[in-house]
């Protein structure tokens, strides 16, 4: 049951899940030819063929039937044989070469390709030869394995074909033609039906396989491919003719919705469906909102190509928009999906493959659609479509290489791929304050959170929890600022980056990997008078500038004052004990007014902050040794800048919350 390969110079026929309704045709082969009864022709003219095995035509019209009827492979011998004997045909020897191809032998269809382009007066027919020339030589890029895994789903597959899978709610969803119903002359085999079973991953629960009821299922019809919204209440497939007076004469695509415990009865659809062409292998997107299908009309570059239809406001799907040509071409593409990622996948017979349908995927980037080839094992010589995926690394698609249990067969895939295994960056934050009685930091808890980029722009706001933690979801290369808020505490920063963190792809080895980063925020409580030591605010010895390394810790002092409006602090300067004591009390002064006028020159009000010079009066370390000798790293110590909170105010910071909300609210006298 392989896909049809279609060219823009030749006519459509019918195809296995073309769904269409056998039409008797006159007796003979070549009644049985014209009647797309193509099994049955085939027999016809192979009992002709004993007595004639070179006959030109007889040949060729076994050729086509084959093709026609999807089984390219066997087609080749008998092209090789009309063509050898005299048939002048352009188109036969066109697919000739794609027989060749679909058996492998890709230096044979090169040449086939080459005296086609050389002899041909047929310009169309020549591009697209150029084309599938240009394809083979793409062939050696595509040949390295890739990271998937295959495996075919076991009993699920019979003798006859299954193919399309789709999961949804629980449930595996496929088309197969292994019933006893009425047969198919087109392909001899019996009429295809939609079946499903319950399912567990990629693990298929055969014993409960069931066909699908007289609601989508309608006896001596084909139904195809089908296609659920995310949430199940809506389905859409591909359905054939009945051959009655109201019914469409080829394929099309009809829909129906779950309502009040019942589907409701399918209805075609007008919007998305093509009057006399085919329409067929639907797939939802995401949202549901959009669906993609494969279709034949007029207007597209060739074959089938693949549509879209987006919903409107009164919940019909219409406005059918081609693809584009990076996506379609002259060949056949169809059996699209879209994954949870936004990624595009179809099968294709006219981007570079190895024979048949292969399955490629399409993703937007920088601003471009790239077509990649899934290489093998997913794709083979043979036809290979219908890409489904249950989660990120797991899904289904179709086969009908060898090795098989027949016809098409349904393979489980493992997609291995690097960028498909999941990084989850967690950063579990823990607030803390010093104990009262020993200094040691102990839990704080419900301290409200606010997760800024560095831009301070909120990112998300949380609170710790009773244990003063909280795990937050972080992202791979980025820059984060974290403010906790308490009352009666002051509000403290915390800067942290994964910059540099992400792991390798290549060095991934689970489906899911969790880094995780913990970090501490200390929360001082705020108590009137208490001196705080800011930490490496010093001054060279004699001079009251502010160093480099001061200004940084000074901009922090800055931070303090701008997360903590409602507090308003002393900045005191203390020296060592070297030089006269009133001029130690002078330089401390001058150091707290250098240091105060720095932080005033970057917008805090004055207002809020003021100096005060302590001398030598207060050291928090011996200035010389016990031996008399000078003490260096205690005088450094002795020279340093303290801070006191000498008003709180617990309403300042509610008040210009208040009264930046006022300003931003507007007059209703002004409007």
């Amino acid at each position: 049951m392989k896909p049809l390969n279609l060219l823009v110079f030749l006519t459509l026929t019918v195809m296995v899940w073309a769904c269409s309704k056998q039409v008797a045709g006159p007796k003979g082969a070549e009644g049985m030819f014209e009647q797309a009864e193509y099994e049955a022709a085939i027999t016809a003219y192979q009992k002709m063929l004993q007595d004639r095995p070179n006959d030109p035509q007889l040949n060729y019209r076994i050729a086509e039937s084959y093709r026609r009827s999807n089984r390219l492979k066997q087609s080749a011998a008998y092209y090789e044989t009309a063509l050898e004997n005299g048939l002048v045909s352009d188109s036969a020897q066109f697919y000739y070469a794609y027989a060749l191809k679909a058996n492998e032998d890709y230096p044979q269809a090169n040449e086939v390709l080459n005296s086609l382009i050389e002899d041909t007066n047929n310009t169309t027919l020549a591009n697209v030869a150029r084309k599938e020339l240009q394809n083979l030589g793409e062939l050696e890029g595509i040949k390295e394995k890739n990271y998937y895994e295959i495996s075919t789903v076991g009993p699920l597959n019979t003798a006859a074909a299954e193919y399309s899978p789709m999961v949804s709610k629980g449930e595996i969803y496929f088309t197969s033609n292994r019933s006893d119903s009425k047969i198919f002359k087109t392909t001899g085999t019996p009429f295809s039906d939609i079946y499903k079973a319950p399912i567990n991953g990629v693990d298929v629960d055969i014993s409960s396989i069931e066909m699908l009821g007289d609601l989508i299922n309608t006896p001596g019809v084909n139904e195809g491919t089908i296609t659920f919204t995310r949430d199940g209440n809506t389905v859409v497939f591909a359905r054939g003719s009945d051959g009655g007076k109201k019914s469409t004469k080829e394929v099309n695509l009809y829909l129906s919705r779950y309502n009040d415990g019942e589907w409701s009865e399918p209805e075609l659809m007008s919007g998305v469906n093509s009057p006399d062409h085919w329409d067929s292998a639907p797939a939802f997107n995401r949202t549901g909102r959009t669906i993609y299908f494969a279709s034949n009309r007029p207007g597209g570059r060739g074959g089938i190509d693949l549509y879209a239809a987006s919903i409107d406001a009164n919940g019909r799907y219409g406005n059918p928009r081609n693809m584009g040509n990076d996506v379609n071409t002259s060949g056949d593409e169809m059996f699209p999906f879209v994954d949870d990622d936004g990624r595009l996948f179809f099968a294709s017979t006219g981007h570079a493959g190895f024979g048949g349908l292969d399955v490629f995927v399409a993703e937007r980037k920088d601003g471009k659609t790239a077509i990649r080839n899934l290489g093998i094992p997913v794709n083979s010589s043979e036809d290979d479509f219908g890409m489904t995926y249950t989660d990120r690394t797991h899904g289904f698609f179709t086969s009908n290489r060898d090795g098989g249990q027949g016809d098409d067969d349904i393979y489980s895939f493992i997609d291995n791929s690097p960028d498909r295994k999941v990084i989850n960056y967690k950063l579990t934050l823990t607030t803390l304050t010093p104990d009262s009685l020993t200094g040691a930091n102990i839990s704080l808890n419900n301290v409200a959170l606010k997760v800024m980029d560095p831009s301070e722009k909120i990112l998300q706001e949380t609170t710790t929890d009773d244990n003063g933690a909280i795990t937050i979801s972080v992202e791979p290369e980025k820059e984060y600022l974290f403010l906790a808020e308490k009352d009666d505490f002051f509000t403290t920063r915390l800067t942290f980056s994964t910059i540099g963190e992400t792991i390798p792809a290549d060095q991934l080895t689970e489906e899911v990997t969790n880094k995780s980063y913990n970090r501490e925020m200390v929360l001082d409580r705020i108590v009137l008078a208490k001196s705080i030591v800011l930490e490496n605010i010093y001054y060279g010895y004699d001079s009251a500038n502010i160093r480099d390394d001061a200004a940084v810790e000074l901009n922090k002092l800055v931070s303090l004052l701008e997360d903590n409006p409602q507090i308003k602090i002393e900045l005191g300067s203390h020296t060592d004990s070297k030089g006269q004591d009133d001029y130690n009390m002078g330089l401390s002064r001058r150091r707290a007014e250098s240091a105060v006028n720095y932080v005033i020159s970057r917008g805090i009000d004055k207002n809020r902050i003021r100096a005060r010079g302590y001398g030598e009066t207060q050291p928090i370390a011996s200035n010389s040794n016990p031996d008399g000798s000078d003490n260096p790293e205690g005088r450094q110590k002795n020279r340093r800048t303290e801070i006191k909170v000498f008003e709180y105010n617990k309403d300042t910071g509610r008040m210009e919350e208040l009264n930046e909300i006022e300003q931003q609210t507007p007059n209703p006298d002004e409007q």
